[in-house]
């Protein structure tokens, strides 16, 4: 798993915890994504592949991020989505790691990395939300029959 650490970023959140909290209440994989920066390897997240309809939420703090609705199979390896779940609910901002030029996306909630955004998606939004699967979890919609493969939540 790649990381880095950033501590530019001083935004401040609805959901803060110190660094010791965040090592306690997140699986070490978990921490290395979602306050590390970290990228899980592709074809390795348990979300990649979901049935049914529900809601993915950030595994750091339950903010509601993206639903079914929105995910398609990018062929990347990593759970892609066309849209946020609702305005306000991510964050964008510039990414110039390992020598590129991307846009990391971020839980507003919480400011626990998700992945990255670009714009080659298939859809009328023309985005693509490539998310690791670390940092969520998936809230099966237990009206429609929703589920995931593996997944626990």
């Amino acid at each position: 798993m790649f990381t880095r650490k950033s501590n530019a970023d001083r935004t401040t959140y609805d959901v803060t915890k110190t660094d010791d909290e965040w090592k306690r209440d997140l699986s070490p994989e978990r921490y290395a994504v979602l306050r590390q920066a970290g990228t899980e390897p592709a074809w390795s997240g348990e979300l990649l592949h979901v049935d049914g309809q529900g809601t993915f939420r950030c595994a750091g703090c339950g903010a509601e991020l993206f639903d079914t609705a929105a995910k398609f199979d990018s062929g990347s390896g990593w759970p892609s989505f066309d849209r946020a779940r609702a305005a306000g609910t991510v964050i964008e901002k510039k990414d110039r790691s390992f020598g590129m030029t991307r846009t990391e996306i971020l839980c507003a909630r919480c400011g626990g990395h998700l992945g990255h955004v670009f714009p080659d998606g298939p859809t009328d939004t023309g985005l693509r939300y490539c998310v690791n699967s670390l940092s969520l979890t998936y809230e099966p919609d237990t009206e429609h029959g929703g589920n995931a493969a593996g997944a626990s939540g």
